[in-house]
């Protein structure tokens, strides 16, 4: 399934109520897809188009690999198999650094949840669901083309062809579970990865515009 069942915390414990109210307070919107999908720039972006902090999650998982603890081994050999960290060290990780950017509207959280365990948990220890998910939709074929182009230039030790098809087959084998959990929440919203960089951008500005007017009515 991809998932490690290492010495990583597998669970934790629910945020108090003066840290959740913390977080009650801002949008929150999660940005899932597959590697390669082009949702870390465009949450970038959008990051700064809203006043939003923009929570990459692969990359704090990437500087807590460069670390030179135990739990830093055994998050790059996670990282390196193509799996996952365990779900309780993610959301600690999520949530201390969610806590930390307090002057922002909201926050576009990228790459998060990849399981089903993550979507729940977040919710158990948040107290509450994102107000929407966007995912990106995005062939294969397009996806292991830009990780090969990527690892041209050397930035991520996870960009070669082994990693990326073990990435790509954690993504499939775990995200169906991600997909219809939101889609039965009605929270779920598509973009098509494959589209010019402009569209795509415009049609997430789209469904954060409708997030902000709800948000306003119920104001």
């Amino acid at each position: 399934m991809g998932i490690c069942q290492g010495s990583l915390p597998q669970t934790t414990k629910p945020l108090n109520q003066e840290l959740k109210d913390k977080l009650r307070s801002h949008i929150i919107i999660c940005v899932i897809g597959g590697p390669g999908c082009g949702k870390g720039p465009h949450c970038a972006r959008l990051a700064h188009k809203y006043n939003f902090y923009h929570v990459a999650v692969g990359d704090l998982l990437r500087e807590e690999a460069r670390k030179a603890t135990s739990k830093s081994k055994a998050i790059r050999d996670i990282m390196m198999r193509g799996a996952l960290v365990p779900a309780g060290y993610i959301l600690d990780l999520l949530t201390d650094n969610m806590l930390k950017m307090e002057n922002f509207k909201g926050f576009f959280i990228d790459g998060f949840p990849r399981e089903i365990n993550q979507a729940r948990l977040f919710e158990q220890v948040v107290g509450r669901s994102p107000n929407i998910v966007i995912v990106f939709d995005c062939s294969t074929e397009t996806m292991i083309q830009r990780l090969m182009l990527r690892s041209h230039t050397g930035t991520r030790a996870d960009d070669h062809e082994r990693i990326i098809r073990q990435r790509l087959e954690t993504h499939y084998t775990l995200s169906e579970s991600v997909l219809t959990y939101y889609l039965q929440k009605s929270m779920l919203r598509n973009v098509l990865g494959e589209e010019p960089s402009d569209i795509i951008f415009a049609k997430c500005c789209s469904v954060v515009d409708d997030v902000l007017k709800g948000q306003s009515v119920q104001a």
